[in-house]
């Protein structure tokens, strides 16, 4: 059964638009190619940091949502963003059904009826 996870990571403000971007692209391929599949991806630009993180008081936000079967699959990607000296901050979280339901919600995906179809055939 494949879980759904949800990753925020921060990277630094020294980066122009397209290298943010770039970097995003190697996350989302990591994802790829440890067996994931990218569910939502929302890029929340640069935003204002509640506090400094290594002398910066900005970072672009990104949000990635993706569905991967096993633990592995968020080691390493933590791996990789431990390794990425462009990432700031990460934080990965497993979404229960009522958080994947609120980001389905989110997303507008509900409204057409897509997900509760899913979710019925799931629990049967």
């Amino acid at each position: 059964m494949e879980k759904r996870y949800e990753t925020v990571f921060i990277l630094t403000p020294v980066l122009s638009d397209d290298q943010a971007k770039e970097a995003a692209k190697k996350i989302k391929k990591t994802i790829t190619d440890l067996g994931g599949k990218i569910v939502n991806e929302e890029h929340w630009g640069l935003r204002k940091l509640a506090y400094p993180i290594q002398k910066k008081t900005t970072g672009f936000y990104h949000l990635l949502e993706f569905a991967g079967s096993g633990e592995e699959i968020v080691g390493n990607l933590e791996l990789t963003f431990k390794r990425d000296e462009r990432i700031l901050r990460f934080l990965t979280v497993a979404l229960d059904k009522h958080a994947a339901a609120y980001a389905d919600k989110r997303k507008g995906l509900v409204s057409e009826g897509k997900t509760k179809k899913k979710e019925t055939a799931s629990t049967n």
